[in-house]
């Protein structure tokens, strides 16, 4: 946490930050908001079931969450059941026929499900809700 700090302050230039996270990043990303929201003014977490044991239904900034439908890695049923830790507020960008690994750029990942769009879809889409919680951020 002390490192995210130091990062921020290192570049005045910068108003708005936004942490973000995918598969196990997201438990960072949480972490970090966790311990020093004030830092942040939005969170991304993208392809992750987390947060799993942390609590971040009351945390005041903007959440976006991103998961594939087909990902096998970070299922719907798991990433929907932890739903109520995060702010009620929290937009939810579901990716219809996206899995696990097209969120990046590796290959199949063990216990992953099939992908019925492209990679280049998914992360165009990936990169869109991005891009709106940034600006959302921004003001």
């Amino acid at each position: 946490m002390k490192r995210a700090r130091e990062v921020v302050a290192a570049h005045p230039e910068i108003s708005h930050w936004v942490v973000s996270g995918h598969s196990f990043g997201g438990a960072l990303a949480c972490r970090v908001a966790k311990y020093d929201p004030k830092t942040f003014s939005a969170m991304v977490l993208v392809g992750t079931t987390h947060p799993e044991q942390d609590d971040l239904s009351s945390l005041a900034l903007p959440v976006t969450k991103v998961y594939a439908s087909n990902d096998g890695v970070a299922p719907t049923e798991r990433i929907l059941s932890n739903k109520g830790l995060l702010p009620k507020d929290t937009q939810w960008v579901e990716i219809k026929g996206g899995n696990h690994s097209q969120f990046g750029h590796y290959g199949h990942q063990l216990f992953d499900g099939k992908a019925f769009i492209s990679r280049e879809r998914q992360q165009a889409a990936t990169r869109s809700a991005l891009l709106e919680a940034l600006a959302k951020a921004a003001g």
